[in-house]
């Protein structure tokens, strides 16, 4: 498991007093130092993105419970909330661009928002700009981390091929969506498939939603996903009967936000005020009411991915 260094959580409290002028006092010395702390981040927020008051976001709208729509179009889930929550410590209003996973990250090269927030693990490749190889394919992004999410490999109810394993693939069909780190784990798998002699066919679809479709209308036997999506598609597509989770996390990593290289400044404002909503108690609220706290970090740190 990629371990990432870690500090203790702490909660700032005003301790009460008998005295009511007192506590009022001391309340307001509180709100005065939120405020000042408040004011202190917003000056660190890039000048043009301070000027323009919003904080625009890449994301794949299309992922529960990381980050999806509601019934009313309103973007929800894990992401959109701790995005909300970072944008009150920065003084800035959020705003989603919603874009298919694949092309988040050229999104953010040609300046269509400021960051990327979609359930987007930080690794090397992405840090910088490489493909598996080696080879250059972009100039690479920095990344603020906040979470902890490994893959989990996803079947019909049943598990009618009894597979629980990467190994257990060969064979069989996948599907999936492409540009996720879940299609790179693929394409390492099927070459072991091809060498063991039981070749592993995938197909590579431009969202989830369209993998999970081909896995419950049994033309895949599997499909991998995040084990936060995999857990609450499990239990809440049509009830719980349609799929089931069939292993263990895989390869556990962190969740980044992506930043241009060349911003340095936007990551480290964004570093700061993820810690603050996670040392608030805010990011544990967050965590707990998408039922995801076994991910959760102990504070953001950038680029701790491997």
């Amino acid at each position: 498991m990629q371990r990432i260094t870690l500090i203790p959580r702490q909660i700032g409290r005003c301790g009460a007093v008998v005295a009511a002028g007192s506590l009022l006092l001391t309340a307001c010395g509180g709100e005065q130092k939120q405020q000042n702390s408040a004011d202190e981040l917003h000056s660190l927020v890039p000048a043009g993105i301070r000027a323009a008051g919003v904080l625009r976001i890449g994301s794949d709208l299309n992922y529960a419970p990381v980050e999806f729509r509601d019934a009313n179009g309103e973007e929800t889930g894990l992401d959109p909330e701790i995005a909300a929550a970072v944008g009150k410590e920065l003084g800035l209003r959020i705003e989603f661009v919603d874009t298919t996973f694949d092309k988040l990250l050229p999104g953010l090269h040609d300046k269509q928002y400021d960051v990327v927030m979609s359930a987007m693990s930080d690794n090397r490749q992405r840090r910088e700009g490489t493909d598996d190889s080696g080879k250059q394919t972009g100039p690479g992004v920095d990344f603020v981390d906040y979470f902890i999410a490994g893959t989990s490999i996803l079947v019909r109810k049943g598990n009618p091929k009894s597979i629980s394993d990467l190994d257990d693939l060969c064979g069989h069909t996948v599907a999936l969506q492409r540009g996720t780190t879940q299609a790179d784990v693929i394409d390492r798998q099927t070459v072991a498939c091809t060498k063991a002699g039981k070749p592993l066919k995938v197909k590579l679809f431009d969202n989830d939603d369209l993998a999970l479709a081909e896995l419950a209308a049994g033309r895949a036997d599997a499909d991998l996903n995040d084990f936060p999506v995999a857990a609450y598609v499990a239990q809440q597509r049509d009830g719980g009967k349609t799929f089931q989770v069939a292993s263990a996390q895989l390869q556990p990593g962190p969740y980044g936000i992506a930043v241009p290289k060349d911003n340095p400044a936007l990551r480290d404002a964004l570093l700061k005020a993820l810690n603050r909503v996670i040392r608030s108690g805010e990011y544990d609220k967050i965590l707990t009411k998408w039922n995801v706290t076994a991910g959760a970090a102990q504070n953001a740190v950038a680029n701790g991915g491997f």
